[in-house]
């Protein structure tokens, strides 16, 4: 339920009223009583949300969340990869040695 504010025309009384928005607009002043009663235009509140559920990971699935933490981990230290990946496991000192020619030139 909002605050409103009023203010009566004839003495200058301003007050707020805390009510529904479905309720009738006050029209009699509760300090002279006449019928000069107005309802000011304000600016209203801001709004503050707290909690859970305001973003949008909060409601991501679990199998998401696992799959976003497995990508999140390192696989390992890099050394067994790059065996794997390409040059056959040759070594530094392999590198200069004919694989084609036994024999080593002079």
């Amino acid at each position: 339920m909002p605050t409103y504010d009023y203010q009566c025309e004839a003495c200058g009384h301003e007050f707020e009223l805390f009510q529904s928005m479905t309720a009738r607009v006050k029209r009699t002043c509760p300090e002279c009583s006449k019928p000069k009663l107005k309802r000011l235009v304000g600016t209203g509140a801001g709004v503050i949300f707290k909690g859970s559920g305001f973003y949008e990971t909060d409601y991501r699935s679990d199998s998401y969340k696992k799959a976003a933490e497995a990508d999140k981990k390192p696989s390992g230290d890099g050394k067994k990869d790059a065996k794997k990946k390409g040059d056959g496991g040759a070594t530094k000192k392999d590198a200069g040695k004919s694989k084609s020619s036994g024999a080593e030139s002079t």
